[in-house]
């Protein structure tokens, strides 16, 4: 995709996608406003985020928005390195999964995706707008440590905004990030200053407008604006049509061709692979 299109999208932005194919060793747990939630006291609240298992092969962060719903990204629905779909019964979601320890663990039942989304389209704003995936879980989550969160739609430019997720250097607690903004929003895309990594794919953005955490976006991958990093989420425009699909007996993933690597984006915490930047020409 040319800049000259991502201006249009963008204005006043210079922006660079960074597509993130695997593990990197950067930052710490405590850098940039991450405070880890190692204990319960800590984690209390937050216990509807949880670890998404992919196969053993990664994990993403996902978060509880039913009893028997997991929201996250769409890309994360994908082995980055065989490209090929995950079957629903190959991964799991541990419900607060803190220290060694899940709240709840849970198999997957279906999942369902916007039908414009394509893991294997080039970069671009359309991309990360359809991002976003609902897991339906085989039992739902009924017990009084973990209550699914609300959602809200349309954050503004400006707004504080939260996020909490797993990334490779913290897989074992989530953090909370709870010193961010949302810098600009255009056609879906969420241009947020939160710091993300490997594994903070699908992690719940939250305002915490009145004191209450409300979902308002997904975190789909990494960015550079100016020279600085930003990360780069979906709103939820299309999350009532996915809930109609899923309540509706929306069939599991279906099996997928491979695919090219080239075309991976995101955040998904990746095991014994090499790491590897992509960056769009402009």
């Amino acid at each position: 995709m040319g800049s000259g299109m991502l201006q249009r999208l963008i204005p006043g932005l210079a922006l660079a996608l960074t597509l993130i194919l695997s593990l990197v060793r950067v930052g710490h747990a405590e850098a940039g406003g991450l405070r880890l939630l190692s204990t319960g006291d800590d984690s209390r609240g937050w216990e509807a985020v949880g670890r998404l298992e992919l196969d053993g092969r990664g994990f993403c962060t996902g978060a509880l928005i039913a009893e028997d719903l997991v929201l996250t990204a769409a890309h994360c629905l994908y082995d980055k390195a065989s490209g090929t779909r995950f079957a629903p019964d190959q991964i799991e979601f541990l419900a607060g999964w803190r220290n060694g320890r899940a709240q709840a663990y849970r198999q997957v039942r279906r999942a369902v995706i916007p039908r414009s989304y394509s893991f294997d389209s080039a970069t671009s704003p359309e991309r990360v707008k359809d991002d976003i995936a609902l897991l339906q879980l085989y039992q739902p989550i009924r017990t009084g440590a973990v209550t699914p969160f609300a959602l809200s739609q349309h954050p503004r430019g400006g707004d504080a905004i939260a996020v909490v997720s797993y990334a490779h250097d913290r897989a074992e607690a989530p953090s909370l990030q709870d010193t961010c903004n949302v810098i600009t929003r255009q056609q879906g895309v969420l241009i947020m200053s939160c710091e993300v990594d490997f594994g903070s794919s699908g992690a719940p953005v939250f305002s915490l407008e009145g004191g209450v955490p409300r979902i308002v976006s997904v975190v789909s991958a990494m960015a550079e604006v100016q020279g600085n990093e930003v990360s780069l989420g979906t709103d939820l425009g299309q999350i009532a049509s996915l809930m109609d699909e899923i309540r509706q007996g929306g069939a599991p993933l279906p099996q997928a061709n491979r695919i090219t690597l080239g075309a991976a984006t995101g955040l998904a915490g990746q095991r014994n692979i090499g790491a590897k930047f992509i960056r769009p020409g402009g």
